[in-house]
This record gives structure tokens, sequence and C-alpha cells, in this order.
């Protein structure tokens, strides 16, 4: 092998180490139905407690008025969780944004469109 052979092999095992720590949590498929928003969260299956908050706005129009703002705890223990938020949505269209918290640090946020 050459030396920039070596070395971009070198570079790119030592990202592969340093990658293969991390953590990642996203969010996948939010849904409404009978009372609760379901949040599907995707981990690495290592148990986790994280924080997942939720703040929810009303589409009217041209326009988007906050109705609410809510969060909890939640312990996720598999690769794929659902997370059950209590709450009365009427029907409509409405804008959720999703924050995933682990010790304090933003691990994922989304914006996802849903109607009721």
């Amino acid at each position: 092998m050459t030396g920039r052979l070596c070395l971009l092999f070198g570079f790119l095992l030592v990202l592969l180490l340093a990658a293969a720590g991390c953590t990642t949590l996203s969010v996948g498929n939010v849904s409404y139905s009978t009372g609760n928003l379901s949040v599907t969260i995707a981990s690495s299956g290592t148990p986790v407690n994280t924080g997942v908050q939720v703040r929810v706005f009303k589409l009217d129009e041209f326009e988007q008025h906050e109705l609410l703002t809510t969060g909890t705890m939640v312990m996720l223990t598999g690769p794929v969780n659902t997370v059950a938020i209590p709450l009365h949505l009427d029907p409509g269209r409405y804008k959720i944004y999703v924050y995933i918290t682990t010790n304090g640090q933003r691990e994922a946020a989304v914006i996802r469109d849903i109607a009721v």
C-alpha cells in the first residue's frame, strides 16, 4: 500500500471507531388517535432515560396558533419505542414539534403535520 492509501484507511478507521459509541435517537411516525398523540422513537436499543417535549400548533388558513406545550420522561428500552402523550385535539390540521433530550442535550427535533 502506498502512504496515502494507508493514511486514508487509518482516517476512515478512526471515524468508524468514533461513531461506534454514539447513541442516536430519531423520531419516526407521529400520529393521533383516541386522545393520545403517539410518537415513534428509534434508538440504539440500549436502555436510556430521555425527555420528549411536544409543542402543538393549530393550522388555520395561513396562520398557526400554539395550543399547548407538554412533555414527559420515558425509558427507551428497545430499538423502536412508541410514546403515548395524552391530549385532546379537535378535528383539523396541526403542526407538531417534537424534541428529544437526553441529559439536558437535544438529541433530535422534528416538525410533523397531521390531520385529525
